[in-house]
């Protein structure tokens, strides 16, 4: 029987009043690992969440501590739990705190979108009906570039947006923009995205020769760049002194390569297959090549938006998620390709976005490659996916000063909500990989530890901090 709670409800030297935790009081008897194991339970939010119910149905039966003192002397902790669980359904009460029922306070949502494959689930959850079977009106708004994006949610033009996974990072922290809490509710998809050259670069592909080169970029605060400076640096190539790269619209990608004007970019599909298509260029890297599994989008909402609407939040969420569980069976995605192909959505040739979903793709040097691996749509939000970023942002000098990388990431990025929607709607969650939300990373051979964040970043040689 669990005999675990953070808050000590059936220990006898307990206090469950008198402050914010319930347990000050004994805090000094405990032994060091009986610390080091209530610490764990209250860095989980789901887990404490379940401890404090339990706490307050205890304090419900025993209003004076003095008398619970008596009682749990008298039969024991176990024996008091079995008890108490005999008369009082406390799992019950413990799932009814997490879940969002109700009416919904808002059915019409407003959901921005780049017209990008990264927005896979969040696209096709419309014409695949998944806003609707949540009782959702949604209407997705198309938005030509990033910074558009972040002024329409800031500006409360949007109920909620795809973003570039860094953005509710720097939102957070007031770069480049006011502050407001933004929250990442899903990662939208990972790898996905490509290194893309113009054809009169196809016998120039060591990147040690590319001094000079100018580069489009969709965004600052976005995985393209900070994969792409990341892929310049490993190969000697200072990206802000040797190379040009260049905020540009995903949708403008095409034309700039097609002109001249830039000789490559690191950007979003469709537009490296598009590119191949209309043979203005090839597919140099695909980015699951630096960093395999990296994430680049996500579904983001603000704070005061959970706040106001918890179980409007709580129907698009679920939407997401299964759109997400749906992108990632292979067999759907010629389905799915075809539904976001409408001139509404991506406005892309089908074939174009299939080779680019599927992983079977011509790559623009008479070459057609089988990568099924190229894109995914898993949604898992990692707060280590986070912290990497930071670094990233540190080390090319758009944080100054210190960083608490991990307080940041918990704030932002809503792993236990995902976690727990997920099981909630029968998904497959790795509890265990998952309970602390960090993982290590590999990129380009070089291993990432989250617990090692500072030391991480002092190991490059080519960096702004």
């Amino acid at each position: 029987m669990k005999t675990e709670n953070f808050y000590r409800p059936y220990a006898a030297d307990a206090t469950l009043g008198g402050c914010s935790c319930g347990h000050h009081g004994s805090q000094s008897e405990h032994d060091a690992e009986q610390v080091r194991r209530l610490q764990a339970r209250g860095r989980d939010p789901e887990t404490l969440s379940h401890d404090f119910m339990e706490a307050a149905v205890v304090k419900a039966l025993f209003p004076q501590d003095a008398t619970r003192r008596r009682f749990l002397k008298a039969v024991g902790g176990s024996a008091a739990m079995a008890a108490i669980a005999s008369v009082m359904p406390i799992a019950d009460l413990q799932a009814m705190v997490l879940e969002k029922s109700g009416p919904l306070e808002k059915t019409d949502l407003k959901v921005g979108f780049v017209p990008i494959n990264c927005a896979t689930p969040l696209i096709m959850a419309d014409p695949m009906g998944f806003y609707a079977k949540e009782g959702l009106k949604v209407s997705l708004s198309k938005t030509a570039g990033w910074a558009l994006v972040r002024d329409q949610m800031l500006n409360r033009e949007l109920d909620a947006s795809h973003f570039l996974a860094p953005m509710p990072l720097a939102i957070s922290m007031s770069m480049g923009s006011s502050s407001q809490p933004m929250r990442v509710a899903t990662i939208q998809n990972v790898n996905g995205q490509a290194i893309t050259l113009a054809l009169k670069h196809k016998d120039n592909r060591d990147p040690k020769n590319w001094k000079g080169f100018k580069f489009a970029i969709p965004f600052e605060y976005s995985m393209h760049n900070f994969l792409l400076r990341y892929y310049l640096a490993e190969h000697g190539l200072d990206p802000d002194r040797d190379v040009q790269l260049r905020v540009t619209p995903p949708p403008e990608m095409i034309a700039n390569l097609r002109s001249g004007n830039i000789d490559g970019f690191l950007g979003p599909d469709p537009f490296n297959q598009r590119a191949v298509y209309d043979k203005i260029g090839f597919i140099h890297l695909l980015s699951k090549d630096i960093w395999n599994g990296h994430p680049c989008c996500s579904f983001g909402v603000a704070q005061g938006f959970i706040e106001q609407n918890p179980n409007s939040f709580a129907a698009l969420y679920r939407a997401i998620l299964s759109a997400a569980a749906t992108a990632r069976v292979p067999e759907n995605r010629p389905e799915i390709a075809k539904a976001i192909a409408a001139p509404n959505y991506l406005n892309q040739p089908e074939t174009v976005i299939l080779q680019a979903l599927s992983g079977r793709f011509a790559d623009g040097l008479g070459n057609v490659r089988n990568e099924p691996d190229r894109a995914d749509f898993d949604p898992m939000p990692w707060y280590s996916m986070a912290t990497w970023m930071l670094t990233q942002m540190k080390r090319w000098g758009y944080v100054k000063g210190d960083v608490d990388y991990k307080a940041l990431a918990e704030q932002v990025f809503l792993l236990t909500d995902a976690r727990a929607r997920m099981k909630d709607l029968g998904q497959s969650v790795d509890d265990d990989a998952m309970r602390s939300g960090y993982r290590k990373f590999t990129i380009m051979g070089r291993e990432y530890d989250p617990e090692n964040s500072e030391a991480y970043l002092a190991g490059f040689a080519i960096k702004r901090s």
